[in-house]
């Protein structure tokens, strides 16, 4: 009997020591339980729910809008001011500077019928139109109902946008050099366009002309005008202006 004591006593004594070994190893490696430790670290050295603080800070900063160079000019207009004004000088026999045509805006507008039935054309419109003018258009609305056409009043039938400036001389450049070239069976533009006032108005059938656009996302084809306001007081005057830009009118 008193050996089976003195073995129950050993065994205690070595389970006392190894809780206490265990108690020791925690005290120290810092005490810290199971569930209380320090979240595990990322790759950035980071914890997790820092990382995902730090992303959403990230995501939440506004971009920042590239500035334009302030000594750049569009190459259109430079040739207007150094061989289009003295050209046009010659020619009419302007006395004064001011006398010479210029380009006062370009305006681009978009018809869709279509619309009427299929309200989301308008979204597609409007997308093609910011891509080939580089500014967001106005949708525009019927002023009244017509109950043959199927038209309420208020309803989106197409989008337009009105450029000046830096981004008009832009866009006649890319016209001209680019997106012209590229219709089908072109033989030069109608010079029927005019309104009596120096101001012309061309059409095209087709927007897949212009490299912005990508020809694989089009739902449908949508064709445009494009409307040039000028100073110029007579047709003469207006068409010599659009043809020493470019433009190339047909004979």
């Amino acid at each position: 009997m008193a050996d089976d004591k003195k073995d129950k006593g050993a065994k205690d004594k070595g389970a006392k020591d190894k809780g206490g070994g265990k108690d020791a190893a925690q005290a120290k490696g810092g005490g810290a339980p199971k569930g209380g430790g320090a979240p595990k670290a990322g790759k950035d050295g980071k914890g997790k729910g820092g990382g995902r603080q730090a992303e959403a800070s990230r995501s939440s900063e506004p971009e920042v809008e590239q500035k334009r160079d302030p000594n750049y000019k569009p190459r259109l207009k430079t040739h207007y001011k150094t061989s289009v004004t003295a050209a046009l000088t010659k020619k009419f026999s302007y006395k004064n500077p001011m006398m010479v045509p210029r380009l006062e805006k370009v305006v681009i507008n978009m018809g869709l019928g279509a619309a009427v039935g299929n309200p989301k054309l308008i979204d597609s419109a409007v997308e093609d139109m910011r891509a080939i003018s580089g500014q967001k258009p106005i949708v525009t609305r019927a002023r009244k109902s017509i109950a043959t056409y199927k038209l309420r009043e208020g309803l989106p039938i197409g989008v337009t946008v009105t450029l000046r400036s830096e981004r008009m001389w832009e866009f006649v450049d890319r016209l001209i050099a680019f997106s012209l070239p590229r219709v089908r069976d072109f033989k030069g533009v109608s010079p029927k366009g005019f309104d009596g006032k120096g101001n012309f108005t061309m059409g095209l059938r087709e927007q897949i002309i212009f490299p912005e656009i990508d020809y694989d996302k089009i739902d449908v084809v949508k064709g445009m005008n494009i409307s040039f306001v000028t100073t110029a007081r007579t047709d003469e005057e207006g068409r010599a202006l659009l043809t020493e830009l470019g433009i190339p009118f047909r004979h």
